[in-house]
């Protein structure tokens, strides 16, 4: 039985301007909208409607980037540096990524998903219903398969769809210290054959940086992810430009992340390319940054941009979408148009979804009714959640 969503004003994401439109309906069939607009067609004047009271009524948000599945948290060490402490000295106090590796590799599958539905719950609170979540803390065969199917249950538990990222090209574990290479060949390749084998894995991602991989490492895992018929994305140009970017478009990767070191002659390349930039201003806020992405060459190139929390346990710690479009538009200058698209239509593309992102008929009815007047209030205002409904599916 369809069912109406009237009385509404829709931002549809499809066009300028929002793709507004005034004193709107959505008509819902089977879980996907069939008809959107203004004038409600004759065929639907027996339908029931629900007044929706004017209110706002958008895509149904995406988290385009999370590392929503690990062990432990790195609060102690967070308080330690504000108390004075090096980098150095919570290194040696088994801190940094080896303490998330650690934590994650000593949790069962069940205590990941415990840690994890708090951090997914929040997203849901503020109208998620689609998020990724990435492996990466394991860095062994076994913690990487184990945090992988922790997020595919995740989806069984939850109204939210969870795509999931093979992420083993994270940092290099400390019993292969001095051997990236070796990592990569002996674990991080034999591990993503074993995640697609099981059906894991529906992207693959790698972090391209000094600190981590190189851009001759990363495409050696790139060149299996194709041969298995993986999409891939990338963490790039972060902390430094290494080509990362680059190699990315070259890949045809989904998308680019973090992206703050990326040049003009990248951001040509990710137009040319079609690659989504994810910008991820939790990290940049908590790292202290102050090299922003460059969001004016990514304009002028005609890049498509998303906005993503990055939620992890060191770098960004945040688990609100919404916070991240004020984020986007405050730290980074996104207009507030640039942070909605950035987290419905550009971050559905960030993942390689054709079905979500726009309110348009084909399309999942998923959506979100918020206490609002305009859509810009949705980036305008800190800590503050104006969600009235969340539609998964159809369902609310």
């Amino acid at each position: 039985m369809p069912q109406i969503l009237s009385n509404a004003m829709l931002a549809t994401m499809a066009g300028s301007d929002y793709g507004l439109i005034a004193g709107g309906a959505v008509v819902i069939d089977q879980g996907h909208i069939v008809w959107a607009g203004a004038a409600l067609p004759a065929q639907y004047a027996d339908v029931p409607s629900e007044d929706m009271g004017g209110r706002l009524i958008t895509p149904a948000l995406i988290d385009c980037h999370t590392h929503l599945v690990h062990g432990g948290n790195r609060a102690r060490e967070f308080e330690m540096r504000l108390q004075g402490a090096s980098y150095a000295d919570v290194a040696r106090a088994g801190g940094g990524i080896v303490s998330t590796v650690t934590a994650t590799r000593g949790a069962d599958e069940d205590t990941l998903i415990a840690s994890a539905l708090p951090r997914l719950d929040a997203l849901i609170a503020e109208g998620v219903t689609t998020v990724e979540v990435k492996s990466g803390y394991g860095l062994d065969l076994e913690t990487e398969l184990r945090m992988l199917r922790a997020a595919r249950r995740l989806a069984t538990l939850r109204p939210a769809r969870v795509v999931t990222s093979f992420l083993g090209a994270h940092a290099v574990p400390k019993e292969f210290e001095g051997d990236a290479d070796g990592y990569i060949d002996r674990v991080c390749i034999p591990t993503l054959r074993a995640a697609h084998d099981e059906g894991l894995v529906d992207a693959v991602d790698g972090f391209c940086e000094s600190i981590a991989f190189d851009i001759n490492q990363i495409e050696r895992v790139f060149n299996v992810a194709h041969e298995l018929g993986l999409s891939v994305k990338l963490h790039a140009e972060q902390l430094s430009n290494i080509g990362g970017t680059d190699l990315a478009a070259r890949h045809g990767a989904l998308s680019a992340d973090h992206v703050e070191y990326a040049n003009t002659q990248d951001a040509k390349a990710l137009a040319k390319a079609g690659t989504v930039a994810v910008l991820l201003p939790g990290a940049f806020y908590t790292l202290h940054e102050t090299q922003a992405p460059p969001v004016d060459a990514f304009r002028a190139a005609g890049v498509d941009m998303a906005l993503a929390t990055d939620c992890n346990p060191g770098s960004s710690p945040l688990a609100s979408l919404l916070l991240a479009m004020n984020m986007g538009c405050t730290l980074f200058r996104l207009t507030p148009e640039e942070a909605l698209r950035g987290v419905t239509e550009h971050a559905a593309k960030a993942l390689g979804l054709k079905d979500c992102g726009q309110i348009a008929p084909g399309l999942r009815a998923d959506l979100c009714v918020w206490d609002v007047a305009h859509p810009a209030e949705l980036a305008y205002r800190i800590g503050f959640n104006p969600l009235h409904k969340r539609y998964f599916g159809g369902l609310s």
